[in-house]
């Protein structure tokens, strides 16, 4: 995957940005939007700052996935763990395919919340992802309790395939096809740097 992207969203009118995360530079951040009471239920990584500092440093090390730092006109404000399946705990769910891709996210500044922020991030993410040409699908498997973010992936064109039971909770599994992504928004400049 390449490290970073950022493009202009039509509808925001602002600068949507992924880079790839800087342990150093991002800890702290990535630690306190851990603690929100928005993500606390989901993620369960509301640990100790030691504690949490070596999941982080682990999670960096995991060579099947890609931690970014999702930024709005430059602010750090959301985190993305975009990964392949092949190597995931989730690919034993489905039947799934060599570039087949996943994502997670989180948007943590809570500045950002409720403002329509999430499905354009989503829409960014997907496109990036799919710049892997060989990617047919992304994934994502959130807690089946989040409804909030199943409807802006099904905004975003994923589709509902079945519950699955993972070792952290349970989750629906949700397909996004390039076929589908690409009917829904003809990319919608999605696909290019800006």
């Amino acid at each position: 995957m390449n490290s970073e992207c950022m493009i202009i969203d039509q509808d925001l009118k602002q600068a949507i940005a992924f880079r790839e995360l800087d342990y150093d530079k991002d800890l702290t951040n990535v630690f306190l939007w851990m603690h929100q009471q928005h993500v606390i239920p989901y993620w369960q990584l509301n640990l100790p700052f030691a504690e949490f500092s070596n999941h982080l440093k682990k999670a960096l090390e995991d060579s099947h996935q890609t931690l970014y730092i999702g930024e709005i006109d430059g602010r750090p404000m959301s985190y993305w763990e975009a990964y392949w399946v092949k190597g995931d705990v989730v690919e034993t769910c489905y039947d799934a395919e060599s570039f087949d891709q996943g994502i997670h996210l989180l948007i943590g500044d809570p500045q950002f919340l409720g403002k329509g922020y999430a499905l354009p991030l989503l829409k960014a993410m997907v496109a990036f992802q799919f710049r892997q040409e060989k990617t047919n699908k992304v994934i994502a498997e959130p807690d089946i309790r989040n409804d909030k973010m199943i409807h802006i992936f099904e905004k975003c064109g994923f589709e509902a395939v079945k519950p699955i039971e993972l070792p952290d909770k349970t989750g629906l599994l949700m397909f996004c096809t390039r076929e589908n992504f690409e009917k829904r928004w003809s990319y919608g400049g999605y696909n290019q740097e800006r």
